[in-house]
């Protein structure tokens, strides 16, 4: 009886699973969703190749150095790198002196040691980077209501990450006359940009790199190009999201290559034992 009614209560769940599918399969054939402007016109990120890219993938560290002078002289303003700490920065190349000199040059949160109160101090190597702002609120009074994310991990954080984060820096156009043609109700709101790599369409962020020779870089560096400053900041945040990348390439190489020792070994194992064997 038991068994019986097992059946029934899977066959029950069976039929309602395939009726629910069928249904849904037929309104959207019968009923598909209205076209929306950003199912239109919002593009997937453009190609971006960097050495840290595939499985053999190494850090270009000057590209990164690059990278964090643009994070440091145009995104920090903004944006946080609560993950990262001033030391971190010694993978980059950068010397112990240089590192402490990177350091004091951010204010980070202190206290007094006399008084006890609150304050700000140069930071030290062992600080992380300090939050642009004090809290929330000041953050969303700076940037249109909008609070600008940490960018420690957003090349993980996003899809296609330094992909995303190139197509964004770089996309920040005019409203095509099509959209605005197809879709009138969807003029980009005042205090807000149009930039078709976003999900919305409009985002509260300006654009950050507005023209080139923003940030300088020295010699023996490519011009600083928006496009060149885009695709550095990209590989710099590979590194804060992922910097054991390297560490990691190489031993998930030598894993691969016991694995495929221990397989061969263990067959050689197999038909060494069971050769006279008979089945």
């Amino acid at each position: 009886m038991a068994r019986i009614l097992s059946i029934l209560v899977g066959l029950f769940f069976t039929v309602a699973l395939a009726w629910s599918f069928g249904k849904g399969a037929y309104t959207q054939i019968t009923e598909p969703p209205a076209a929306t402007a950003e199912h239109e016109f919002h593009l997937h990120p453009k190609e971006l190749h960097l050495a840290s890219d595939g499985p053999f993938g190494k850090f270009d560290k000057q590209q990164l150095q690059r990278g964090f002078q643009v994070y440091k002289e145009v995104c920090s303003a903004c944006h946080s790198l609560s993950h990262v700490a001033f030391r971190d920065l010694e993978q980059l190349g950068y010397s112990e002196g240089q590192v402490k000199t990177i350091a004091a040059g951010f204010q980070v949160p202190g206290v007094d040691p006399t008084t006890g109160e609150a304050n700000t101090r140069p930071g030290t190597a062992t600080d992380y980077f300090p939050k642009p702002f004090a809290n929330d609120i000041a953050a969303r009074a700076a940037n249109n209501n909008a609070i600008p994310p940490d960018l420690s991990l957003m090349a993980k954080a996003r899809h296609d990450g330094a992909a995303y984060v190139y197509s964004l820096l770089t996309g920040f156009q005019a409203q095509p006359a099509e959209l605005l043609k197809e879709f009138p109700d969807s003029k980009t709101p005042a205090g807000l940009h149009y930039n078709p790599y976003f999900a919305n369409l409009n985002l509260a962020m300006a654009p950050p790199l507005t023209g080139d020779g923003q940030v300088e870089y020295g010699p023996g560096n490519p011009k600083p190009t928006v496009e060149q400053m885009s695709k550095d900041v990209s590989a710099f945040l590979v590194w804060t999201a992922e910097p054991k990348l390297e560490k990691r390439n190489q031993t998930g190489f030598a894993v691969v290559l016991f694995l495929i020792f221990a397989t061969v070994l263990g067959y050689m194992s197999y038909r060494n034992i069971w050769a006279g064997k008979k089945h």
